[in-house]
């Protein structure tokens, strides 16, 4: 069976700049927050039963999930936030799992940002590998990329698992606390191991 390595870290911490390094180089990259997206645009499958449960408050004009919508609907409700993850996470798990399973490469990256919060995740992958850097430089570049204020950003950070907890569960760990150009190197000193785990599987 094709080796599958679960890619984790706290948002802004580098995932995607990893993953695509790891691609880059050859593996067939899972990237659970793609799938979402996918799910969730106009006409996703997702829609008619995110339309059922929340009505059209949450869906924008061409049909698409309205995300800012939906967000303060389930930020501060837990039922809500619960009957969002019924619907979506059974979906996206089902999808992850048949791209993983039709996988050509020699091993398959599977992009999950919270995989420690998801805790089923575990059972699916071979190792945990977190992309870490610290809090202050996650929080930094989340607000550089999307605009939004450092309080809503420490409170998305304070929703996920803690740096501590992710690093606990890890396998196989990048350091992206420096410039990008020390994330290759490592990323080639991982997919050079994740080869040599492959050929031997």
């Amino acid at each position: 069976m094709i080796p599958v390595i679960g890619l984790t870290g706290g948002i802004g911490s580098g995932k995607s700049a990893a993953a695509a390094i790891f691609a880059e180089l050859g593996a067939d990259v899972v990237d659970t927050d793609a799938i979402a997206h996918e799910l969730t645009a106009p006409a996703g499958a997702a829609m008619a039963a995110l339309r059922a449960a929340f009505g059209d408050a949450v869906v924008t004009a061409d049909g698409a999930l309205d995300r800012a919508a939906m967000r303060r609907a389930v930020f501060a409700d837990a039922r809500q936030k619960a009957r969002l993850e019924a619907i979506l996470h059974p979906m996206i798990r089902a999808e992850a799992e048949r791209r993983c399973a039709t996988a050509a490469a020699p091993y398959v990256v599977l992009v999950v940002p919270l995989l420690l919060e998801s805790g089923a995740w575990r059972e699916r992958v071979r190792r945990v590998l977190v992309v870490d850097c610290p809090e202050a430089q996650q929080a930094a570049r989340v607000m550089a990329r999307s605009g939004l204020g450092e309080e809503e950003v420490r409170a998305i950070m304070a929703a996920q698992a803690s740096r501590e907890a992710r690093l606990a569960i890890a396998d196989d760990v990048i350091d992206n606390g420096g410039e990008l150009a020390r994330l290759r190197p490592q990323v080639e000193a991982l997919h050079r191991r994740y080869l040599e785990m492959a050929a031997v599987s």
